[in-house]
């Protein structure tokens, strides 16, 4: 992936809520969620201009029981903070992300395993706003301190462009927004997990574990 100049994706995103907000018009948005405490900022931010529709597609995650408790998770967010936010649950096809990252398996986080996933998960996004007629299509991905939200916005833009959806260009994280999903994450009781979601993610969140030096005094 070619090198951009740097944009501050956060005024990209207000110069089209403005637009938005003076067309009188709520559009609609498949917003791709990668789990409840990432969406919480992000729901509570774009419900004031959006119809959104949360996809939840994330084949990266294991163990199934891990991906299970992710899901519900959102949908007792969605319940709790914005009932009239709709919820649609992507296939889990674990398999498919195995045989994605062959080959990729030691790569670190952020290095060419993620960035295969990250085109993965919103390539189903964009082809299911395409078919269902959404106006726009983006994802809480951006949240992340962990996530770079260049790579990101230039996937969004790539897709956009194969499939013919306005991608919403964003950084989440900007303006306190991974604080105030900290703060919502505390408010609603959200399961936090400390790693990406897939097996090779969690097992370096151990090794980082692991590696800290013991606090118990010798």
């Amino acid at each position: 992936m070619k090198q951009t100049p740097k944009v501050n994706y956060q005024l990209v995103l207000d110069n089209e809520i403005k637009k938005i907000t003076a067309s009188g018009k709520r559009p609609g948005l498949l917003l791709h969620s990668c789990c409840a405490p990432c969406s919480s900022y992000v729901l509570e931010y774009l419900t004031n201009f959006f119809d959104i529709t949360v996809l939840y597609y994330n084949p990266n995650i294991s163990p199934e029981h891990e991906y299970q408790h992710r899901v519900d998770e959102m949908k007792r967010l969605i319940l709790e903070m914005c009932p009239s936010v709709s919820f649609v649950e992507g296939k889990y096809e674990p398999q498919r992300f195995y045989e994605m990252a062959k080959g990729l398996e030691n790569e670190p986080e952020r290095g060419a395993r993620c960035l295969k996933c990250y085109r993965m998960r919103l390539e189903e996004a964009a082809v299911f706003a395409r078919e269902n007629g959404f106006d726009y299509f983006t994802t809480t991905l951006s949240i992340s301190p962990q996530k770079d939200s260049a790579v990101l916005n230039q996937l969004g833009g790539e897709l956009s462009d194969q499939y013919g959806v306005p991608y919403l260009y964003s950084d989440f994280k900007k303006r306190g927004g991974y604080k105030r999903s900290i703060e919502l994450s505390a408010q609603y009781s959200l399961y936090r997990q400390n790693f990406c979601g897939c097996i090779y993610s969690r097992q370096q969140a151990q090794s980082r574990t692991s590696q800290k030096p013991s606090s118990v005094a010798k």
